[in-house]
């Protein structure tokens, strides 16, 4: 059925369709819409016997999730930025204890400076958390990740992250095609855990272990993320034969057929790339495009082949590793070692600077032409940056960044402005 929501709401109806029986969450921008609209189905009783737990933080919200799931319930919670951080702890149990929580990430940026915008620092910092990392590039894939994202998790028994982009896609009202709860059980079988807490049967989860043995259980973990290559897949293939449409998979290619540069990009700003692409092919240039859809597992193999005619690859993501460089770049750069295929990094849309046409325009000559450095910081200010380390360099009690680039900046559009108005 076709609907024009929010992507928050999207994504809720969906979560509503899998017939979670434990929604924990607290509230952050901007993932609030989704729990918010999961609270209100509960109510209403859409959710059927679905319990919403209101908690006290993002901590207490996984922490609960952890026991629901390790009960034998269907779990789901959703935060962002900061409330990942907050959590952490609990991020690495859960996957640590093979829980098969789904997750949504509203990806936005984490302070300091505060900054509630749009970019994917948030998940990156949890990459390496042993959670499967799903990201969407339009709300109608988020949605349908969804659904997918609790049958890899209760395959598997590991929990799933679905990542989307904060405000670019949870508050973006678009036309999705909802499905039917006929289709969604159909696709989504009852839960069936792995393991159980249960009193007529007790056991322990999350023992200590020792040298004699964590390395084991850390490799045993790992190889659930080489399996997750296979699985998810096969799932996107199972829900294309339901729902009669192509959503999720490791990667997706875009007109890379005989192309020279190959542009590597995940989540939403792959729309703003393809277009792009769609005017520099109609130009002439030979120019494609590649979206990751798992990070996590890494689609190395894929990737490898997806790539291997390229004469140079252009990778633009919106995290940053700081004092190294790409983080999605590197994870590429490792995978393509030995074809001799140039990589490069352009950190782009950090704290929700817009990516904009003309820039990847300009960006993408550049690299046409193989004059794009190494690293490349997409519409980045070096006038501001370069008067800052000025500052800095000359003044010891130089006093906070942030506030001092505001500055800079807010002086510097003023001056603009009058200027323009003498010329007036």
């Amino acid at each position: 059925m076709l609907k024009q929501l929010e992507g928050s709401h999207a994504v809720a109806e969906a979560i509503a369709l899998c017939r979670p029986e434990v929604i924990c969450a607290y509230p952050i921008s901007p993932q609030t819409h989704i729990v918010e609209h999961c609270g209100e189905l509960v109510r209403e009783g859409k959710m059927g016997r679905c319990e919403y737990m209101n908690v006290e933080s993002e901590f207490a919200a996984l922490s609960a999730c952890i026991g629901s799931s390790a009960c034998g319930a269907r779990t789901y919670t959703a935060t962002a930025s900061q409330g990942l951080l907050y959590m952490a702890e609990a991020v690495y149990n859960a996957s640590g204890l093979g829980l098969p929580i789904v997750m949504t990430i509203a990806n936005r940026a984490i302070g300091a400076p505060i900054n509630i915008w749009n970019d994917h620092t948030d998940s990156m910092s949890m990459r390496d958390a042993g959670w499967i990392q799903l990201f969407a590039e339009t709300n109608q894939e988020a949605l349908d990740l969804h659904i997918q994202a609790f049958k890899i998790a209760e395959r598997l028994s590991q929990p799933v992250m679905v990542c989307m982009d904060g405000f670019i896609l949870t508050h973006a009202y678009e036309r999705v095609d909802m499905p039917t709860q006929e289709q969604v059980d159909q696709f989504l079988p009852p839960l069936q855990p792995r393991q159980v807490l249960d009193p007529s049967n007790p056991y322990s989860i999350g023992a200590m272990v020792g040298p004699e043995a964590f390395t084991e259980v850390r490799y045993l973990a790992h190889d659930k993320q080489m399996q997750a290559l296979d699985v998810i897949p096969e799932i996107a293939a199972e829900f294309r034969d339901i729902f009669g449409r192509d959503s999720g998979g490791l990667i997706r290619e875009y007109r890379t057929k005989g192309a020279e540069t190959i542009v590597v990009t995940l989540g939403s700003v792959a729309g703003t790339i393809k277009d792009t692409v769609d005017e520099m092919r109609d130009a002439g240039e030979k120019i494609g495009v590649v979206t990751i859809g798992s990070f996590r597992p890494f689609p190395g193999a894929a990737l490898r082949a997806a790539l291997q005619g390229a004469k140079r690859v252009v990778v633009v993501e919106k995290s940053f590793a700081l004092g190294f460089g790409g983080v999605v770049a590197n994870n590429i750069m490792m995978s393509m070692q030995g074809t001799g295929i140039h990589v490069h990094t352009v950190v782009a849309g950090l704290g929700g600077r817009p990516i904009t046409i003309p820039s990847l325009h300009r960006l993408f000559a550049t690299a046409v032409r193989d004059e794009l450095e190494d690293v490349h910081f997409l519409d980045l200010r070096w006038d501001i940056v370069k008067a800052e380390i000025a500052r800095q360099r000359a003044q010891i009690a130089s006093g906070p960044v942030a506030e001092s680039i505001l500055r800079n900046i807010q002086s510097d559009t003023a001056g603009q402005s009058a200027s323009q108005g003498v010329r007036a």
